[in-house]
């Protein structure tokens, strides 16, 4: 896609704020830029004391964010929104800005703040609520994905579980033992059924990997995040059958909801907060996903995905850069 400096897309290091915000550009199908930010200690503070400032960010970070000023800034997650509101003053209020998830000092200032369901907070004329988290995960990746991965995994026995594997978090530890009993049932579920696991990890699964491939005794496909070759999360999401993912993580849920066969959440209280309880709930109410049983389920739902909502909210608005 080429780039234009109409519409900027404030990305950082957390890749679930990164994904979000990048889907809802791809979304709008335009041309864009993602500005790549890096935060320093500053960042640390509260959005109400930063205000509409470049305080939060590393020198290297300031020195990209330069006039001409965009038309349209797209960010998600508490940290970007300084920086966004920011450019807005910068550009003398010609800046359009869609802030996905709360920007933690109140809503004014943006022009669209998409908050999710499961957040509970207060709402405006400027704000609007969206199920799951927004993700680049279209139609059409998906078919390029398993047009991609299919013939690789044909001799998989269907059906074909994909295990969507995330881990510990900054309040919950996802524990070997958690891991063990993943495997343990996930396999239990492919073999009654006569099917197959594609299981991958995350970063954040660490030395649990270790318990949660040693427990599986079903035939599969394993991928250790880390290594060497091409990670096939999209590839085994786009040729599942099934879909088992753990509910430690919105965006993860979120994606494995983009493909339309049945999907169960594996979400051991322990592991579980109560932010992330909601958004399942939601999930659940909404006919997206439900409770791990470790059977096998029938049944299909439309793809999710908030992105082409939130992208279609722009579009109503006014808030897209002129052709």
């Amino acid at each position: 896609m080429a780039e234009t400096n109409d519409i900027w897309v404030l990305t950082d290091d957390r890749a679930g704020n990164r994904s979000q915000a990048l889907g809802v550009a791809e979304a709008l199908g335009r041309p864009f830029i993602a500005k790549e930010i890096v935060y320093g200690p500053w960042a640390r503070l509260p959005n109400a004391f930063l205000g509409a400032s470049f305080l939060g960010l590393d020198a290297a970070s300031r020195r990209q964010l330069t006039q001409p000023w965009p038309a349209l800034v797209i960010a998600a997650g508490r940290r970007t929104a300084p920086v966004a509101l920011a450019i807005k003053r910068a550009s003398g209020g010609r800046s359009r800005l869609v802030q996905v998830m709360h920007p933690g000092a109140g809503s004014a200032g943006f022009d669209l703040v998409c908050v999710p369901r499961h957040d509970p907070e207060s709402m405006g004329e400027n704000v609007i609520a969206i199920i799951g988290a927004p993700h680049g995960l279209s139609a059409e990746k998906l078919a390029e994905a398993r047009a991609r991965w299919l013939p690789e995994l044909a001799e998989l026995p269907a059906p074909r579980i994909a295990v969507i594997v995330g881990g510990s978090t900054r309040r919950r530890r996802f524990t070997e033992a958690m891991a063990r009993e993943l495997g343990e049932r996930s396999s239990a579920m492919a073999n009654a059924s006569g099917g197959s696991l594609m299981v991958t990890t995350s970063r954040r699964t660490g030395d649990a990997a270790d318990a949660l491939f040693a427990a599986i005794s079903a035939p599969a496909r394993l991928y250790r995040w880390g290594e060497s070759g091409d990670n096939p999360y999209v590839g085994f999401l786009a040729v599942a059958d099934q879909v088992v993912v753990t509910g430690d993580s919105v965006s993860m849920c979120s994606e494995a909801c983009a493909v339309p066969v049945p999907v169960q959440i594996f979400a051991p209280p322990a592991l579980i907060t109560e932010k992330h309880g909601r958004c399942h709930a939601s999930l659940y109410q909404a006919g997206y996903a439900r409770p791990f049983s470790g059977e096998v389920l029938g049944g299909e739902h439309e793809p999710l995905n908030a992105a082409v909502d939130i992208a279609g909210a722009i579009r109503e608005r006014g808030l897209q850069p002129a052709e």
